[in-house]
């Protein structure tokens, strides 16, 4: 049984300074950028923007010289806060520096770190998640994709889904069968870095009901990856994807994906006139913002941990699954409160805001895993099951 620990921490004075730095620079980055497009925040790709970001030296800035600047979780923290908090366009590095370069600066051989993070830190490499299968579900001990040893490699062939972005990226981590599982279901897994350019790999975007394309298909027919791409040791993949996932799952992304729409529920009560009652909203918006602090204060406490060589599953876990609780009540609220329909076209920027938000909110308990399976997890570590 694993214990629970959040301890409460505070930052740094100088993660304090750095958001001054950080808003200055939005300020002026993001001066003509509409709360629509906000709205969309992470989801939204642009390269030059992550270029701009790697020049300003704020990705893999808690990675160690030569690739980074030794930051501390914190301070990158503050970074990744202002850059949700505004809605900037952050997809194209995101993957990347979240958690592809930090798996590789912890299992990658040199020549994979000197090929890959420089380019990651630059803003100029991208990466997708290589682990859903389409009749896997959830379950990634049940993924199908195979890799095959060959001449001076692997062969991969099979399929995986709900990869972010690849279409755009220039790499995936590929999670894939490398063995037979055996009595262990979770043995016989490696990860490989997929140049996403090889030869028999196929990437079909797959549109959602919004009208984005940020998911893909992408499917293997004997693409073939060389010995040097394989990711730590050869039937490691398992435990080396649970220790990726702890990066993907305490983040402020986990409550700040839907910022904008409740910046712009506030605007909308502030601009209702006096006479009306504004009691209902002013109850609404202060336990929004209540959920709010205390989701930060948590994710807080995991980069902490993280920042100490902590691995915080469990904790993690907790985070991502009271965000998504959280996110997904936001809309609702802004419904119920001003009994405004949802307009994609022609709306305002409430109507607008709220019209995206409503949509994409319902795939935020599948990203970094159900609903369902965060909480078997807590469940697991607490030793409740």
């Amino acid at each position: 049984m694993q214990a629970f620990d959040l301890d409460l921490c505070e930052l740094r004075p100088s993660a304090t300074a750095l958001r001054d730095d950080v808003r200055a620079f939005l300020a002026e980055a993001l001066a003509d950028y509409p709360p629509a497009e906000r709205a969309r925040s992470w989801v939204a790709f642009d390269a030059e923007f992550s270029r701009k970001l790697g020049a300003q030296g704020w990705l893999g800035m808690t990675w160690p010289e030569p690739y980074g600047a030794e930051k501390s979780a914190l301070e990158r923290y503050v970074v990744v806060e202002e850059l949700l908090a505004a809605g900037a366009p952050v997809a194209a590095h995101w993957i990347a520096e979240r958690q592809s370069g930090p798996l590789l600066l912890r299992f990658g051989t040199q020549e994979q770190q000197k090929l890959i993070l420089p380019q990651i830190a630059a803003g100029e490499c991208f990466f997708c998640i290589g682990m859903s299968e389409p009749d896997s579900g959830s379950d990634l001990a049940s993924i199908r994709t195979r890799a095959v040893r060959g001449d001076g490699g692997w062969v991969i062939n099979g399929q995986k889904v709900w990869t972010t972005y690849a279409h755009k990226s220039h790499y995936m981590i590929a999670l894939v069968r490398t063995a037979d599982a055996g009595d262990d279901r979770h043995a016989g897994m490696s990860q490989f870095i997929v140049d996403l350019k090889t030869p028999g790999i196929t990437v079909r975007p797959i549109r959602n009901m919004i009208g984005d394309e940020e998911f893909n298909e992408v499917i293997f027919e004997d693409a073939f990856v060389p010995d040097t791409m394989l990711v730590g040791e050869e039937g490691n993949g398992w435990q080396q994807v649970i220790a990726e996932l702890a990066f993907e799952r305490s983040g402020p992304d986990r409550f700040l994906s839907c910022f904008q729409l409740l910046v712009e529920i506030v605007r909308r009560a502030h601009d209702i006139p006096r006479e009306e009652p504004s009691n209902r909203a002013a109850v609404a918006i202060g336990r929004l913002v209540a959920h709010l602090i205390t989701l930060r204060q948590m994710s807080l406490a995991v980069a902490a941990q993280l920042d100490a060589g902590v691995q915080p599953v469990v904790e993690a876990t907790v985070v991502k699954d009271l965000g998504v609780a959280f996110e997904q009540s936001i809309p609702e609220i802004a419904h119920e409160l001003f009994g405004v329909s949802p307009r994609l076209e022609g709306g305002d920027d409430f109507e607008k805001a709220l019209a995206y938000v409503q949509q994409a909110s319902v795939s935020f308990s599948l990203r970094g895993g159900t609903t369902e399976i965060l909480r078997g997890v807590i469940a697991r570590g607490l030793g409740l099951r």
